[in-house]
């Protein structure tokens, strides 16, 4: 467990820097004053800005750090730890403008690192680890495409913040997914070898999904400020991996009445934080670059 929050935690910081240069490369792309580019111009452009290219780096080493915490713990213990990404994104935020986190950060982020606590010490709060139901994954699949397909449609015909929050939910829950498939496919690589691998679905679900994830993550930060898509993407991941950890994993979900307050407890101060901190002044976004209208 101790392994896995490590990862965790360097993922989110990983993941948070990613964060803040992809968001400045990608509203430049757009330009100022616009929220709405074709996907396939915005993703060319991006590809040429060197700053867009830095964020992929570090975006790539945040997924080879979860991929490593998803092997030594489940996607509940792994997924919520993820939404310090926010808290090191405000950091990250207030440091490039040369601030000091404001008092309101501070609360937002001792909001989220309580709630964390209390989930991660209550037992049975976070479900353990169990063996993969494929047939209940696919069946989460199955409802969860039209889900994003209606969270994108209407995404189109949005702008500025309410854009960004709905493509911020379909990125979260590709993550969601993403992590899921991560865990099948280090498990088939570790137990049954490369060939193997390359001849079984998650491999390949997993490259899908990534890529939908990153394509519907650089939209959400073209379609308005950080702190909005960031807020809508760290509390639906987790929530979702959540789910997932429960409903296609053959685990347990928490049957206490301490577990449950626990839960109850932890989804209040994270709501709270985040919350919080989607308002900070220090995050890219907040600090003057213009918004989508």
């Amino acid at each position: 467990m101790a392994w896995s929050a490590a990862f965790s935690v360097l993922a989110a910081l990983l993941f948070a820097g990613a964060a803040a240069l992809q968001y400045r490369a990608a509203r430049r792309a757009v330009g100022e004053g616009k929220g709405r580019v074709p996907a396939v111009r915005l993703i060319g452009a991006l590809l040429r800005d060197p700053v867009w290219l830095a964020g992929w780096a570090s975006n790539l080493a945040g997924f080879m750090s979860q991929a490593v915490a998803l092997h030594f713990g489940s996607t509940a213990l792994v997924q919520p730890l993820l939404v310090t990404q926010l808290v090191f994104t405000i950091l990250l935020g207030a440091a490039v403008v040369g601030r000091r986190p404001a008092r309101g950060d501070l609360v937002g982020g001792i909001a989220v690192t309580a709630g964390l606590a209390v989930l991660f010490t209550v037992p049975g709060a976070i479900p353990s680890q169990g063996e993969p139901s494929r047939p209940r994954l696919i069946l989460a699949g199955l409802v969860a495409v039209p889900f994003v397909l209606a969270l994108s449609r209407a995404a189109n015909i949005r702008r500025g913040t309410i854009r960004a929050v709905l493509l911020g939910v379909c990125s979260g829950l590709m993550f969601a997914a993403t992590a899921v498939l991560i865990k099948l496919t280090t498990a088939d690589l570790v137990e049954r070898g490369v060939a193997a691998t390359a001849l079984d679905w998650p491999g390949y679900a997993l490259a899908g999904s990534t890529l939908l994830g990153l394509v519907l993550e650089q939209k959400a930060f073209a379609a308005g400020s950080l702190p909005a898509a960031m807020t809508a993407m760290t509390m639906t991941n987790p929530v979702a991996s959540y789910v997932l950890a429960v409903f296609a994993f053959h685990t347990e979900p928490p049957h206490s009445f301490s577990a449950f307050a626990a839960v109850g407890l932890s989804a209040v101060l994270l709501t709270a934080g985040v919350t919080v901190l989607s308002h900070s002044q220090s995050a890219p976004g907040r600090t003057g670059e213009p918004a989508a209208p």
